[in-house]
């Protein structure tokens, strides 16, 4: 057991992680910006694939979305029109002014949470490091919604 006084050193790992990007807590120290690991022409296609990819499933979803919800209010409006439902319009307006109230009320102060303002700190930090990266990932998605 030796005479000797032990001394430790504690880490606070609440003050360690709070200083630390949210990606470098999910994928480790050794993840910087990908200036650092890949060359600008990888980056451009890394991004632009992605980048095509997204904007692909966006384009389709966005299809698809857009069919149900002209779909869905065609036929709302036939069954309205054949009297099979009813709408009390005098409800929807009470609704509306209701929720215009609260859309008033929300607004006025124009201030973002604190959570939110430092989530959108980290995204256009992480965007200013990886600015080639992002770049081919914009012309890829725009790229993807056109085909």
């Amino acid at each position: 057991a030796g005479g000797k006084d032990d001394t430790f050193n504690v880490l606070d790992l609440a003050e360690y992680t709070k200083n630390r990007p949210w990606w470098r807590k999910i994928f480790g120290p050794s993840s910087g910006s990908s200036a650092e690991k890949y060359n600008v022409a990888t980056q451009l296609v890394i991004g632009g694939v992605t980048g095509w990819c997204t904007g692909f499933v966006f384009q389709k979803v966005g299809k698809l979305a857009a069919t149900a919800v002209g779909g869905g209010f065609f036929l709302l409006q036939i069954a309205n029109h054949t009297g099979y439902i009813k709408v009390d319009w005098n409800l929807v307006q009470r609704d509306m002014n209701k929720a215009k109230e609260q859309l008033k009320f929300h607004s006025s102060g124009n201030k973002m949470p604190p959570e939110v303002k430092s989530r959108v700190d980290e995204v256009i930090i992480f965007l200013k490091k990886n600015v080639i990266l992002t770049g081919g990932f914009a012309g890829g998605f725009l790229l993807g919604m056109a085909s």
